[in-house]
């Protein structure tokens, strides 16, 4: 079978979406698929372009059997809609170009970004070949959720393209039931049509190490109860509220590390120094390979986002990676989210944007010890290994 997969984000790049398609498709090649993605050069989150890599037009390499194609796009840092937008647009266009002259089976294209869900439309119409698409996220509705462009008319002209979307896709996949859920009630596509394969997790990165005691050692945190957050620092996740919070805790033995970038960063710094904080370490991001060495240091991994009715219905992925290096989960993120830590026991719940109740649940998280939570269990159901060889059924049938 020859897939053409479409994403704007891949290997070498660590966000959800680069890290969930390379594993992906890196076992579909080794189940015998012929696997071709279409991607930009690896940029993210910074805009900047890594090293080994230039902005062309086209280039190719193959990574673990993958065929690689990485096309010229508006490179911009994940900051700023309208620069992002661009970004988006431009890998919208230049990924259908490449596409033409691939030559596939079936066509995937995931989503966020929603360009990119355009893009695999076109080419399975001029094409005639089936496309599948991949929702990571209902994408209009999580931009009204951080209160950008709500009620503007670019937004329900995007609503009425993703209505298009879903219904001209062969198959759909999500990543959360709520999504499942969601695209029946509210857009009437058939429950057969619609597969669910969670993120998942990656154990040849993620599983249980000793905490790095030279970084520790470099960060001062020797002697600290550490509570991680560790990924993009954006409008959706709502940092503000844990560096306000974080003023009023009193133990000096709590400490919070935050270690990435987004479009919110430099405003969470400038309201750091603000605040004066003493008991908040901020850091860049790091390298996909280096990420697990931070995670060790952790007695805590932190999930949060703003307060939402949209993100019910999401599971963010580092739940996956912090409960593969058996760390307990901080979790403010109400429906689905928290129904899966609580299920399998693996952190403590707090209500999102809710300050007595975080503090209270920091309390109880700190005295709580690693080893009465069950990881073992969440492990072994969400191998990505298997996942991906489920969806490649799917994909089959």
């Amino acid at each position: 079978m020859r897939i053409l997969f479409l994403t704007d984000n891949f290997a070498p790049e660590f966000n959800a979406p680069a890290s969930r398609t390379y594993a992906h498709c890196k076992e579909w090649v080794e189940q015998g698929a012929q696997v071709t993605v279409i991607t930009g050069v690896p940029n993210f989150p910074k805009g900047k372009v890594f090293e080994g890599y230039k902005n062309r037009w086209k280039q190719e390499e193959y990574i673990d059997g993958i065929r690689v194609i990485r096309v010229w796009t508006y490179i911009a840092a994940n900051e700023g809609f309208f620069k992002r937008t661009l970004d988006f647009i431009s890998f919208m266009i230049t990924s259908f170009w490449a596409g033409l002259f691939i030559k596939t089976d079936l066509i995937v294209a995931t989503s966020p970004q929603f360009f990119t869900a355009i893009s695999g439309r076109w080419l399975s119409f001029f094409k005639r070949k089936k496309w599948v698409m991949e929702v990571r996220d209902i994408w209009p509705e999580s931009i009204k959720a951080v209160g950008a462009m709500d009620g503007n008319w670019i937004i329900r002209y995007f609503e009425y393209l993703e209505k298009r979307m879903y219904r001209s896709a062969y198959k759909i996949v999500t990543v959360t039931d709520s999504f499942k859920k969601q695209l029946i009630k509210e857009h009437a596509i058939p429950e057969t049509k619609i597969g669910v394969f969670k993120n998942g997790i990656d154990t040849s990165l993620f599983r249980p190490i000793a905490k790095d005691t030279g970084l520790l050692k470099e960060l001062g945190l020797q002697k600290k109860f550490v509570i991680g957050y560790i990924g993009t620092h954006g409008m959706a996740h709502k940092l503000d509220f844990i560096l306000k919070t974080a003023k009023e805790i009193k133990d000096d033995q709590i400490h919070f590390l935050f270690l990435g970038a987004g479009a919110e960063k430099e405003n969470l710094i400038k309201l750091k120094e603000g605040l004066n904080l003493q008991n908040v370490t901020m850091l860049d991001s790091v390298p996909k390979n280096q990420v697990s060495k931070y995670i060790s240091i952790l007695d805590a991994g932190l999930v949060n986002l703003k307060k939402s009715d949209t993100f019910k219905s999401v599971i963010p992925s580092k739940i996956f990676e912090l409960a593969a290096m058996h760390k307990p989960i901080l979790l403010g993120v109400e429906g689905e989210s928290k129904d899966l830590v609580e299920t399998y026991g693996i952190g403590v719940c707090f209500e999102p944007e809710n300050s007595n109740d975080f503090i209270e649940k920091v309390d109880q998280i700190v005295s709580k010890k690693e080893s009465e939570y069950p990881f073992d269990s969440f492990v072994s159901n969400f191998k990505r290994k298997n996942l991906a060889n489920q969806m490649l059924l799917f994909l089959s049938e």
